[in-house]
């Protein structure tokens, strides 16, 4: 048991000279942000209703981002590519998807169909099909819901079978986006028809290209596809036969953070745009933001907004240290798209709101999809277990040695002190001195009182 007055001093001794949790971005990084933003304003939001009432296909748009590297921005160096973190990467999405989601998902698409080349391929086929997006703007499709299989990627029925040096794949997919335009396919096929064989050895990855198959009916701006007979050659397998599952499970482990990225930055936009209307708009002899109904509104939606934010820089974060990142990314696709169906919804103020002629109209149409992108809401709520492994870099969420054993001092006691007792207590109402006189000698009272008055000088890090 620890028993000493500075026993938390020591804890933090000597002062953090590099903080670990760290929630600035790098100059590069804030560069970055700034020049999507300019991008979005000047590129993007003056043509969003344009091609939300044509539904023709950005390529004006797309061309331009790829000119500026915002498209294959996750290519790696070595491949001729930016290499951009997934923390970074975040940042451009996040900018981009204020100015229009439906445009954004049309550049963040090739980032999908990339990810598992990246994660699994060898070194000809990301040679192959990822030097060729560098070199051109093209875009490619992840090709894995099915009509009856989207959230349950295990539950796909397109088979593959393997003839010589080549796969034989048949079957459909559908919502595939970017499909109509796609240069070439990320495919999950399965390869093992035992149904009893783990997902986990029971899928293949291809990459396919665009020419080898058959569009179907065009659906908003997604198709269906279909698989005759399509021959792939087994030099486009990506990763090991069998093991696509795994690699398309690693891959929304990398993407899930974009597309909350992107839930974020459409949020950020129906705030604005619901602050702007409740300060034009009036309504009893005053503007409606003066009401309190409306004034809170606006104050969850940024509240909301914020705790998104964080979430997505998390999972970000720990994309970029290389660590398992399903937890986070899933916690995060999933608050963030909540958060923006509610912020778009309480955006739509009255009937004004629900005309075409104002622009939270749209914004309140383009986030629905967000729940259901990579897995919905709803099914995609059982999370794995968290690795929370040390590091330091810029924008840290993990503690120091110090900060944990500050926490692991407090959890210590809270387990061995407080718990035994707190029923006694709750139910004698009797105040818990014995408590507070223990607590205090182990200096867990008046963190924050500063060292030079005897006192721990806890940050306000530490004391949360």
């Amino acid at each position: 048991m620890l028993s000493r007055v500075g026993i938390l001093r020591s804890a933090v001794a000597p002062r953090f000279s590099a903080r670990s949790l760290n929630f600035d971005f790098t100059d590069d990084q804030k560069e970055l942000q700034a020049t999507a933003r300019k991008f979005a304003q000047e590129e993007i939001v003056p043509v969003a209703a344009k091609y939300d009432k044509s539904m023709e296909y950005p390529w004006d748009i797309i061309k331009k981002a790829h000119a500026l590297g915002f498209v294959n921005a996750t290519v790696p160096q070595e491949l001729g590519g930016l290499g951009l973190s997934a923390v970074a990467s975040s940042l451009v999405i996040e900018a981009l998807a204020y100015g229009c989601t439906g445009i954004t998902t049309a550049v963040l698409t090739n980032e999908l169909a990339e990810t598992p080349l990246i994660i699994a391929a060898n070194d000809d086929i990301k040679k192959r099909f990822l030097g060729r997006m560098l070199e051109e703007p093209l875009v490619a499709s992840y090709a894995v819901t099915e009509p009856i299989a989207g959230s349950d990627v295990a539950g796909i029925k397109t088979k593959c079978v393997k003839k010589g040096d080549e796969y034989i794949l048949n079957g459909s997919k559908m919502w595939i986006t970017n499909s109509g335009h796609a240069n070439w396919y990320f495919v999950l096929a399965r390869s093992d028809p035992d149904p009893k064989t783990p997902a986990s050895r029971a899928f293949t990855a291809f990459a396919v290209e665009g020419d080898k198959i058959n569009m179907g009916q065009r659906c908003s701006d997604t198709r269906g596809i279909t698989f005759e007979d399509v021959r792939v050659p087994a030099a486009n397998v990506v990763g090991e036969p069998g093991k696509g599952f795994v690699v398309a499970m690693k891959t929304f482990d990398k993407t899930r953070p974009m597309v909350a990225a992107m839930a974020c930055g459409l949020a950020a936009r129906c705030l604005d745009e619901a602050a702007k209307y409740s300060l034009e708009r009036k309504a009893f002899g005053t503007q409606i933001a003066n009401f309190q109904a409306v004034s809170f509104m606006l104050a969850d939606m940024a509240i909301h907004l914020e705790l998104s934010k964080l979430m997505t820089y998390r999972s970000a974060y720990e994309v970029d240290q290389e660590r398992p990142g399903a937890y986070y990314a899933s916690i995060a696709k999933a608050f963030a798209a909540d958060t923006l169906n509610k912020t778009a919804s309480d955006a739509v103020f009255g009937g004004a709101g629900f005309n075409t002629e104002y622009p939270v109209e749209k914004l309140m149409r383009d986030s629905k999809i967000f729940q259901i992108y990579e897995g919905t809401s709803q099914f995609s709520a059982s999370l794995p277990s968290r690795n929370l492994a040390a590091s330091s870099r810029n924008l840290s969420f993990d503690l120091t040695d110090q900060q944990r054993e500050i926490q692991a001092a407090a959890l210590k006691f809270s387990k061995d002190k407080l718990v035994p007792v707190a029923k006694k207590y709750d139910e004698s109402g009797e105040f818990p001195w014995d408590i507070i006189k223990e607590a205090h000698s182990l200096g867990l009272m008046n963190p924050q009182i500063p060292e030079k008055y005897g006192g721990p000088g806890l940050t306000t890090m530490e004391t949360a």
